[in-house]
């Protein structure tokens, strides 16, 4: 191997490693010596990088693989934080070589992952911190070879070319146009499909990209519409979604859940969401609901019940007035899902719902119970009735227009049977207490309303006094009303 090297190839390699009498040892000493700031700096000084470019441009694939994979780990060292061996790597088309080699690994029958991976590696500590850098990498390989990179079904490879993607993303607004251009939207979609097979919703560079692509800025709707089956005509209902839309909108949803009050979901997106959870109600039947909490593996069931904590998180953070002072589109966002019809769709979702399991216990007990209860369905995962109750608990703080509507709806008795305890929903009973104070606050008419039933003994309601309310009769009127216990 080392007698079909050019001596100006080879010497500098030699010289910078003790005086090696192996290409194999010369590079092993390379690779550990490359391992700190104060040995990258000295090879740099002594011009190594440009050395291991032309050996790689010389060594032959896929037969030298072994020595190519030792030389691009030295090379991925050398570019770690040293900006001198990162303009070198530019200045001698380092991406030109990289990229070749990629390829013929591509092209392999069965794809050498291992050494595109570790020339991913090279091109991700290249671009950190440099336009210039990017600028070149992005040219080379966008989108023809990143996309034909997102394709490889191996986290190995997803993890690097997310974290190059999000770099030149991040540092040139020309390649984030390009990013989220119909090509780069692709070969996003591709990552996703390779995470969601392979990774997790935890993948830290993915996890980036999605967040400011879907979530800081609106391009979730035409996301979303690239992980549909094109290969097939869909015809059965559960095929309506993928498993990658469930897995996207499963990292939307950790994405909004980490970031409340921080930043806003644009509006376009929540409403394109709202339509996702409405396609998925029309769709699923309720008679053979899962059990499970989310993910329950079934597409449907999964999208159905992120794209409603999506919706929860969305409305979350204060009442319209409050959300104004600091994003006036947060409040734009929550009136425009309340004029799509949610709360009437909420409302009705929970009519039709198996009662909570105490309520359930107590009708059974019963001997005015009827069959009746054999019209209801069962929640559709472990938790859907609470993301329901809490939706509209979100929505109703502090504007008195959710509040009337549900009144007008006749909703107060639904929502004040929400406060117990259910085996399908931990923490039900919580959110429902959340939910009866947000829609009695500052609002008489909802204040009389209970007070009346509970008067009456429509409605018993003894978890009132948890939220600090007692009823009382006024003695002006001699109708009874809530008053604040604490």
């Amino acid at each position: 191997m080392e007698a079909s090297l050019p001596e100006e190839v080879l010497q500098p390699l030699l010289q910078a490693s003790d005086l090696s009498y192996s290409l194999e040892g010369c590079l092993k000493f390379l690779l550990e010596s490359s391992k700190t700031d104060s040995g990258r700096s000295d090879l740099a000084s002594k011009c190594i990088l440009p050395s291991i470019l032309r050996l790689l441009q010389l060594l032959p694939y896929p037969s030298s693989r072994h020595y190519l994979n030792l030389s691009m780990k030295v090379l991925r060292n050398l570019c770690a934080g040293e900006v001198s061996n990162q303009n070198s790597f530019v200045d001698h088309d380092g991406s030109v070589i990289v990229s070749e080699l990629l390829d013929s690994a591509i092209a392999e029958r069965i794809t050498d992952f291992e050494t595109v991976r570790f020339g991913l590696q090279v091109l991700a500590n290249v671009v950190v911190f440099g336009e210039k850098r990017q600028r070149d990498v992005w040219l080379r390989f966008f989108p023809e070879r990143f996309l034909s990179i997102a394709k490889i079904r191996r986290r190995e490879t997803c993890d690097p070319l997310c974290m190059i993607l999000y770099t030149c993303f991040d540092g040139s607004s020309e390649i984030a146009s390009a990013l989220c251009s119909s090509e780069g939207l692709t070969i996003i979609a591709e990552t996703l499909r390779t995470s969601s097979s392979v990774g997790s919703v935890e993948d830290y560079w993915l996890k980036l990209l999605v967040a400011r692509i879907c979530v800081e800025d609106y391009y979730f709707p035409k996301l979303f519409s690239k992980l549909y089956k094109v290969e097939t005509v869909l015809h059965a209902e559960n095929e309506k979604f993928t498993s990658e839309q469930a897995f996207l909108l499963r990292m939307v949803s950790d994405i909004a859940n980490e970031r409340i009050r921080k930043v806003s979901i644009p509006k376009d997106t929540t409403c394109s969401i709202l339509g996702l959870f409405k396609q998925s109600v029309d769709l699923f039947d309720f008679v053979s609901g899962e059990r499970s909490e989310l993910p329950t593996g079934s597409t449907i069931v999964d999208v159905m019940g992120y794209s409603l904590v999506i919706i929860r998180d969305a409305c979350a953070g204060g009442s319209l007035e409050e959300l104004n002072k600091d994003n006036k589109d947060s409040g734009d966002t929550v009136e425009l899902l309340l004029s799509s019809g949610l709360i009437e769709l909420l409302l009705d979702l929970l009519r039709k719902l198996d009662p909570p399991t105490t309520i359930k216990k107590a009708l059974n007990q019963s001997p005015t119970s009827s069959s009746s209860s054999s019209s209801f369905k069962p929640c559709p995962y472990r938790g859907f009735r609470r993301d329901i109750v809490s939706v509209i608990g979100n929505c109703a703080y502090r504007r008195k227009e959710v509040q009337d509507e549900i009144r007008e709806r006749d909703g107060l008795v639904l929502m004040l049977q929400q406060c117990v305890t259910d085996d399908e929903n931990p923490f039900l009973r919580e959110w429902g207490l959340w939910c009866v104070r947000n829609l009695l606050e500052g609002n008489p008419e909802n204040q009389e309303v209970v007070a009346e039933l509970e008067i009456k003994g429509s409605v018993d309601v003894p978890q009132l006094r948890e939220i600090g309310l007692r009823v009382e009769i006024d003695p002006k009127t001699a109708r009874p009303k809530l008053v604040n216990d604490t």
